[in-house]
């Protein structure tokens, strides 16, 4: 028997197979399989967590970098990662990391104390807590969740960088120990969610909206030539992100060619400069990244 960290959010079905409703794609998995993350397997029937305590990467960042340019501004924080993600983006800049099963990468295994007990040893640095970013942290959901609760106990902030492709009984179960988020709101089309990155808005849009109940909230959009880039798309986007909030920071992104994408061009700067002027309008915070 594989000796692992059993998922949460899953139940088992006839012929062993499990449910995983961790995300809103609720794989179906036989016995053997992997759901579309590629790091939740069942074994025997019981899903487990490959990618529990495995990191890929690690490091203490400005806290601009997340991007978070209204929390905590001039700060630093502990950034973590693993492996495996519950989209298909073929533009992904991690995909080295995001688009592998752990046993594809180097990774080193570490416990939710000694990751906690690094970022207190940093507050000399300016570390004010620990980011899970890198790869799609939902899909580590068992670690991030018993860190992050570890890392309250000690008056640590902790920051999630995500798609926001979770379902709600996880997410609202997160979000008491969440201070901040930047989530991708990879575009306001169901269209590219559906035939681009595999996913859906709604199911974005209504993690967007529940976070922001709870937490500091900043969305990134990465404007990409001819998928994302109109302005009655950003127009749409702005007045919803301004619905729940004025306050809401909105930073757009370049786009360079990279990875399964290399048939576009960096998105014009006149572009971004127009959708901002179009953002600006609904929301006081727009940001330009990447330019």
């Amino acid at each position: 028997m594989f000796d692992g960290k059993e998922a949460m959010f899953y139940k088992k079905l006839k012929d062993k197979r499990t449910l995983c409703f961790l995300c809103p794609h609720n794989c179906n998995i036989p016995d053997g399989g992997h759901g579309i993350c590629g790091v939740r397997q069942n074994i025997g029937g019981v899903l487990y967590a490959l990618n529990f305590g495995e990191i890929s990467s690690i490091a203490i960042d400005p806290i601009e970098k997340k991007p978070l340019y209204r929390f905590h501004p001039g700060s630093y924080i502990l950034s973590i990662g693993s492996v495996g993600c519950n989209f298909r983006c073929p533009f992904c800049q991690n995909h080295r990391i995001a688009r592998v099963k752990p046993h594809e990468v180097n990774t080193y295994n570490a416990n939710s104390s000694e990751i906690v007990e690094k970022a207190v040893s940093l507050r000399e640095q300016g570390n004010i807590g620990i980011a899970y970013t890198y790869n799609e942290p939902t899909i580590w959901y068992e670690f991030v969740y018993e860190t992050a609760k570890l890392a309250k106990s000690e008056n640590l902030e902790n920051v999630l960088v995500t798609n926001g492709y979770i379902s709600k009984e996880p997410l609202k179960k997160l979000l008491p120990y969440i201070d901040a988020m930047n989530i991708d709101l990879k575009a306001y089309n169901n269209k590219f969610y559906k035939e681009i990155v595999k996913g859906g808005l709604e199911e974005v849009k209504a993690a967007i909206s529940e976070s922001v109940k709870h937490c500091h909230v900043e969305i990134t959009t990465l404007i990409i030539p001819g998928c994302n880039d109109s302005i009655e798309e950003m127009e749409d986007m702005a007045k919803w992100i301004s619905s729940m909030s004025r306050d809401i920071p909105l930073h757009l992104s370049r786009f360079f060619s990279n990875y399964e994408m290399q048939d576009r061009p960096p998105t014009p700067r006149k572009t971004l400069d127009d959708l901002k002027k179009i953002a600006g309008r609904h929301l006081k915070y727009v940001y330009l990244g990447n330019v």
